[in-house]
């Protein structure tokens, strides 16, 4: 996971997630809705929040992450989820 995370992040010149809310939905699974901002490293292009609102879903065992699964549309995440907006 922290390959794919260096991986993720190496083309940008700056890179931000602000936590908007955190959601248990169950005692399995934590749903995260967050916003992502920053600036290719290349390109130089602006990544503004208002285009990045993202969710992630943590499955947890006996207290731990088990998994991530991330949803760089919050709408998708939010209708696999069967919750609403």
């Amino acid at each position: 996971m922290a390959s794919a995370a260096r991986e993720l992040f190496s083309v940008w010149e700056e890179h931000r997630t602000v936590v908007e809310e955190i959601h248990a939905l169950d005692s399995e699974r934590v749903l995260v809705l967050s916003h992502a901002s920053g600036r290719g490293k290349t390109s130089g292009v602006e990544l503004e929040a208002s285009q990045m609102r993202v969710a992630s879903l943590y499955p947890v065992r006996h207290g731990k992450v088990i998994r991530h699964v991330a949803y760089l549309d919050r709408a998708s995440a939010l209708a696999d989820l069967g919750l609403e907006e």
